[in-house]
């Protein structure tokens, strides 16, 4: 596995289809900047916690312990995944010569979280 360097803004939005994994941010989402090994610990790590809190379900137990050999296989070389980084703000990326850039469409960007809170004051008109 290559070491691309991954830069997730506060309002990007991880996706990892093949482990049906979205990440989005919330409103203390911090920005962080790692390769796609680190990417891959952190969403280890919450699927470990999330199997050990599900260990008296034997089948979320073992979607978990899959989602995890699925990892261990993309680490060793034996598969792929694709990682996907959505940022209607475009501040985030992947630094990569492997990696595709294209800009959101308007209805992508807006059913993205940012993180960010907002509140609309212009006036209503009420019907």
């Amino acid at each position: 596995m290559t070491s691309q360097l991954v830069i997730r803004s506060s309002s990007g939005t991880v996706q990892i289809p093949e482990l049906g994994v979205t990440i989005e941010p919330g409103s203390a989402s911090e920005a962080y900047v790692s390769n796609v090994e680190g990417v891959l610990c952190r969403v280890e790590e919450v699927i470990t916690m999330a199997t050990k809190w599900s260990s008296n379900d034997p089948g979320k137990t073992e979607l978990g312990n899959q989602l995890l050999d699925m990892i261990d296989s993309v680490r060793k070389g034996e598969s792929t995944m694709t990682l996907v980084i959505d940022d209607p703000f475009g501040n985030s990326a992947i630094i990569s010569s492997r990696a595709k850039r294209r800009a959101l469409s308007e209805s992508e960007a807006c059913t993205l979280k940012t993180g960010i809170l907002t509140v609309d004051v212009s006036p209503k008109k009420c019907d």
